[in-house]
């Protein structure tokens, strides 16, 4: 899908933001930098046995293959792929890692080194490592919202949790959190305009960031759209933007349903898990007792261990990596409704300009002014942008929706086989065990 800019405004991936002066930007001077600064190959098809020796267990095709297989689909159709995929340079690529706890005596709180790899002109230096707290990160996103108000700015993890609920010290939270803070800034740096915005610059390299520069500073956009179209109501919004508002509500509904039930799920496995443990317990201390029975009691014993791991894997996996990809993306869809939001309010003053433009020339033939001419590239610049940010979401949202969804398949196979393997053995057991009896009673 290919835009272009109305009027010779740039649309997005045309040009580098550093070379044009986009007519919806912030007249901020740009801040300038300070001068320092593994997946693995396939499923564990390892099972215990029910006396904790691991065994190899023929398997079926892995769903990772299915998962390579959507991949090389993706790689065949080419009418899906990202409109800027073949124009863009990956020249910036950074990771987010290492988090550390500092403590003081106002207040406790955690980092996370920042590391940079480029080879863009526009930095000094081709690495650069700084470390930053979450409240760098969110100065980073407010000053790309305020100065890109036309794009699609990808959400952060949400800042506060409920306390006695979630400890946000925890190594579980940390970790889950440095993962979707690193997302975010792949995402940005991945963007054909937001990666050459002059904040993502300090805020990877510079060693302290002057956070209060600018800050009091408003977007001109925003400031002329609540002025002007404030007390306006927009006319009709264009039929491709009015499907886009449509298509968020229904995704929006579905991904908090399904959210809600997987909460619910992943609470009642950890429930689950608490009694299949005791249950295996009594199992072991059962065997003790029993001469006789000690060998089928301790076989069952380990197959219920081996399920309460395969279990507690899987209900990881669901924690760690598929509730939070549904929580990016509800945040995703506020994100989009805002951008949305915003592009009708730009519309709405350029129809409130040129209705009073009308009105003065049909009074006294004054001619319409420059400035609703300016009001129509802004609005045309809002709509370029919005699609091609748009297109970029989607292509992004099949893609990671095709891994999550495979990853969830490749999890739930892993756990049953290791179940199956872990009871198989054990029914192994028991007519070994059965043969031993009747052989000794022929005796």
């Amino acid at each position: 899908m290919s835009i272009s800019a109305p009027r010779g405004l740039a649309s997005s991936g045309q040009k580098p933001i550093t070379e044009i002066l986009h007519p919806l930007s912030a007249a901020e001077e740009p801040l300038s930098p300070g001068p320092d600064v593994t997946v693995s190959g396939g499923r564990d098809k390892e099972v215990g046995l029910t006396n904790g020796t691991p065994v190899e267990t023929p398997s079926p095709a892995s769903a990772s293959v299915l998962f390579n297989r959507l991949q090389l689909d993706d790689d065949l159709d080419s009418d899906g792929r990202d409109p800027y995929a073949d124009t863009e340079t990956h020249d910036l690529f950074v990771t987010v890692d290492d988090p550390k706890k500092h403590v003081s005596t106002m207040e406790t709180y955690i980092t996370y080194r920042v590391s940079t790899k480029t080879t863009r002109i526009e930095f000094d230096l081709p690495d650069y490592s700084v470390r930053r707290r979450y409240q760098d990160f969110d100065w980073l996103r407010t000053k790309l919202e305020d100065s890109q108000p036309t794009h699609l700015i990808p959400p952060l993890p949400e800042k506060f949790v409920m306390k006695g609920v979630v400890d946000r010290f925890s190594e579980e939270f940390v970790e889950t959190r440095m993962k979707a803070l690193d997302k975010f800034l792949k995402r940005v740096a991945d963007h054909p305009v937001l990666s050459f915005n002059p904040h993502l610059n300090a805020f990877l390299s510079a060693k302290d960031l002057n956070k209060r520069q600018g800050l009091a500073l408003l977007s001109k956009v925003g400031e002329s759209v609540k002025n002007v179209a404030g007390g306006y109501k927009l006319r009709v919004r264009p039929p491709e933007f009015c499907a886009m508002g449509e298509y968020l509500d229904t995704f929006n509904q579905k991904l908090g349903t399904i959210d809600r039930i997987a909460q619910r799920i992943l609470k009642e496995q950890s429930e689950y898990l608490t009694e299949l443990r005791e249950y295996g317990t009594v199992y072991a201390s059962w065997a003790g007792s029993e001469e006789e029975l000690q060998r089928p009691l301790e076989g069952v014993a380990g197959c219920v261990t081996t399920c309460c791991g395969a279990l507690e894997d899987m209900s990881e996996n669901m924690g760690q990596d598929f509730l939070p990809v549904l929580r990016e993306y509800i945040l995703y869809i506020e994100s989009m409704k805002n951008v949305l939001r915003k592009r009708d309010q730009s519309q709405a003053e350029y129809e409130g300009r040129l209705e009073a433009a009308v009105l003065r020339k049909q009074e006294d033939r004054t001619p319409i002014p420059a400035e609703v001419e300016k009001c129509q590239d802004k609005m045309e610049c809002f709509n370029a942008d919005l699609k091609a940010d748009w297109e970029r979401w989607q292509s992004n949202k099949r893609q990671d929706f095709k891994q999550l969804l495979t990853g969830m398949a490749d999890k739930n196979v892993t756990h049953y086989e290791k179940c199956q393997a872990a009871w198989e053995s054990l029914i192994t057991l028991l007519q070994d065990k059965q043969t031993e009896d009747k052989t000794s009673e022929t005796n």
